[in-house]
């Protein structure tokens, strides 16, 4: 062993001691902790990246969260605070930012992460050649819009490094959201040598470096993802969970029986079907709280037939009944969505169709006449198929959906399941779906990180909707100084997009998972996030 490993793994340990002694401030006083310190966490599909530039589901986005930090972060009640970052600047007219990198911020490895590791982070995932489905989030800085149209070099965004410690960021106009923003997984650091040396390969055991409370230590495809404490993080001192395993379960009742024998803590979800017997035997383990989320099918505009059809698009979003899916297929207080962006969103009025409120007699005759203008009736039915990723409660939802739109407009729907990551590479690519599943959950508590999914240029629009007066009313939104201006802009549009249907909203979610008595720091919060930093176990 040489003198500098064995020096590393002396300081780690000593860290990671004194992380364990100080590490009870943050939990009640008198709380007796389990000692060995192991959470294991459903954690839905499995995940399609490592990568923060690349993630885009919820099963790699959580992950993230716990391998990397970003300059702001999250308490647990879901509020922004200080991370990598221990304290910024702001100029007058809300353009400028500047960042003051803490001077203990470290890699897993224990090198020093500076400013310049994240201009390297930012530039990368801004490139479009590294196709990241969050590039669009750069918009608001400086160049940024140029560089995510292959216009502008990535150099030019508008981010530097003053030194090691100082970053600042240029903005093309004020973003009240903007410190927000930087929770987002898309906005964390990687580390450059890793990249250099192992390129797409950084992110598995051996290679991955990472600057979150955590670090990579296994993962076994299709099984478990083991993450281990990361002495190094700038707050380890306040970690407690030595060891998480994020294990990938689809389905539900299988996720239950996991629970129920001990191998799990957390789940991801709940069983539907199961929902009655989990509150009569588990309540005081199950939380059920709002949640900043839509479930929703995506209408492929970019092929026929919806291509240049909205009356179709609109026939089929008339002829579903959302009450008997919220309230027969799903039990947990999911509510009926006529519009995209969920209730609870901050500085913001929830849209509606503009026939949210008919009865449902003269919705359907309008659907049925729709229909028939688009070109089709009983003689001559829509041939259409309905792709989702695994999933009970998927499918049922997709069930009641085509047995809606069979009954009441003679369409004949077929449906198609699909494996999570060719889910999302068919969708992305476009080129066979024709109606799918989808869900968007909000990444900050602001209207625009859902509507801005819809723009034409937007990296994860797999609807392929494009509409000049929607775009012209978000970009004015995000140069909107003026709070009150800046939300009318957003509601106008989304009141364009849903007169334009490019999407059926279904419901708005609720968070549901059971928790185990003995884990501690759980709370619950309308974005879902819970950092495994935060939790500790109890003995037990």
């Amino acid at each position: 062993m040489s003198a500098s490993t064995a020096s590393r793994i002396f300081l780690a340990l000593l860290l990671t001691a004194l992380g364990a002694l100080s590490a009870a401030a943050t939990v009640p006083s008198g709380t007796q902790l389990a000692k060995q310190q192991v959470l294991n966490r459903g954690n839905g599909n499995e995940p399609e990246t490592l990568d923060p530039a690349r993630a885009r589901s919820d099963a790699a986005l959580q992950l993230a969260r716990d391998l990397y930090a970003g300059l702001t972060g999250e308490s647990p009640a879901g509020e922004v605070v200080p991370a990598v970052a221990d304290r910024w600047h702001v100029s007058d007219d809300g353009t400028e930012y500047t960042f003051h990198i803490r001077a203990n911020a470290r890699w897993s490895n224990g090198k020093p992460l500076t400013a310049g590791d994240f201009v390297y982070a930012w530039r990368r995932a801004v490139d479009p050649k590294t196709g990241s489905p969050y590039a669009d989030t750069f918009a608001v800085i400086a160049n940024g819009p140029a560089i995510v149209g292959g216009k502008a070099d990535p150099a030019t965004l508008g981010v530097s490094a003053s030194d090691a410690h100082t970053l600042k960021v240029k903005l093309h106009a004020p973003a009240p959201y903007f410190l927000d923003m930087l929770t987002e997984p898309v906005m964390f650091p990687v580390y450059r040598p890793a990249i250099k040396k192992y390129g797409d390969a950084f992110t598995r055991p051996g290679h991955s470096v990472t600057n979150g409370a955590y670090e990579l230590a296994d993962w076994v495809v299709n099984s478990k993802i083991t993450l281990t404490r990361n002495p190094y993080y700038w707050d380890n001192a306040h970690t407690v969970i030595d060891t998480v395993n994020y294990l990938p379960i689809t389905d539900e009742a299988s996720e239950l029986d996991r629970y129920r024998a001990g191998g799990l803590d957390v789940t991801y979800t709940i069983p539907e079907a199961q929902l009655g017997w989990i509150r009569s035997h588990l309540a005081g383990e199950l939380h059920i709280a709002p949640y900043l989320s839509t479930y929703f099918y995506g209408f492929n505009s970019s092929r026929p037939p919806f291509k240049d059809n909205p009356k179709l698009r609109q026939a089929l979003s008339m002829a579903i009944d959302r009450s008997v899916i919220a309230t027969k297929i799903l039990h947990a207080g999911e509510q009926p969505a006529y519009g995209f962006v969920p209730p609870g969103m901050s500085n913001y009025i929830t849209q509606r169709f503009a026939w949210a409120g008919w009865p449902r007699d003269k919705r359907l005759a309008r659907a049925r006449a729709l229909y028939r203008e688009a070109g089709y009736s009983t003689e001559k039915p829509l041939h259409v198929t309905i792709m989702y990723n695994t999933g009970d409660v998927h499918q049922r939802i997709a069930q009641a959906i085509a047995a809606m739109w069979k009954a009441n407009l003679g369409v004949d729907a077929q449906l198609v399941n699909e494996e999570f990551k060719v889910f999302l590479q068919d969708r992305q690519e476009m080129r066979t779906t024709q109606i799918f599943r989808s869900g968007w959950v909000a990444d900050y508590n602001d209207a625009y990180s859902f509507l801005q999914i819809l723009l034409g240029d937007n990296g994860i629009n797999d609807t392929g909707y494009n509409s000049a007066e929607y775009d012209r009313l978000m970009h004015e939104a995000s140069r909107q100084q003026d709070s009150a201006k800046r939300e009318a802009l957003l509601e106008r549009a989304e009141r364009v997009m849903l007169a334009d249907n490019p999407i059926m909203p279904v419901y708005f979610y609720v968070s549901k998972h059971l928790v185990k008595p003995y884990v501690g720091g759980w709370h619950d919060n309308g974005l879902d996030h819970h950092y495994t930093k935060d939790l500790y176990i109890r003995a037990h």
